[in-house]
């Protein structure tokens, strides 16, 4: 008997076209252990929160994305630091994600990485969406933790992932991410 595919979404905490962050994400793809996949979910037409648009009826656009996420087996945020926090859009989409019933990231397994062109990789917006997933009541893995300095260095033009040594600290984090999946079912 197989067992059955655990199931990731991805999600980029920037919009910037060249996002070196959704790129680790594309790299995160290619890299899973196998029997298990990974949807990356565009998060750009998520509309501001705002509990006045809440009270008259929850946007399609979050029900969709709420949806997607308590569907989903386990969850992969890669984000940028700005102003050594979160990006507005991903804080965003987060306070959305833990308004109402439905709380899918709940007792939801959840990684983490970032990119940044700087030396620090992004370690200290990991350190504070860490701090926004404990009200989430996520399941955030601590290790293995993935900063991905210098990423433009990292990347090609095209946005493929070429640096080794970041291939290989994404699989161990994928790889451990499906592994709490499969004990958290």
């Amino acid at each position: 008997m197989s067992e059955k595919e655990i199931k990731i979404v991805g999600i980029a905490g920037s919009l910037r076209k060249g996002s070196f962050n959704k790129s680790a994400l594309v790299a995160a793809q290619g890299l899973l252990p196998e029997g298990s996949s990974l949807e990356i979910v565009d998060i750009s037409n998520l509309p501001f929160f705002n509990e006045d648009v809440e009270r008259t009826g929850v946007p399609d656009e979050v029900v969709k994305f709420k949806d997607k996420l308590a569907k989903a087996d386990a969850v992969l945020i890669a984000t940028p630091e700005y102003n050594y926090s979160i990006s507005g859009v991903l804080k965003n989409a987060l306070d959305w994600a833990s308004r109402g019933d439905l709380l899918p990231l709940s007792k939801k397994p959840l990684a983490i990485m970032s990119a940044s062109m700087s030396v620090l990789g992004g370690s200290r917006v990991q350190y504070h969406l860490r701090q926004v997933c404990v009200s989430l009541d996520a399941l955030v893995l601590n290790k293995p933790e993935v900063f991905i300095m210098k990423a433009h260095e990292k990347f090609d033009e095209e946005g493929n992932l070429t640096d080794e040594y970041t291939k290989n600290s994404i699989s161990k984090l994928v790889k451990e991410l499906v592994n709490l999946a499969k004990i958290c079912r």
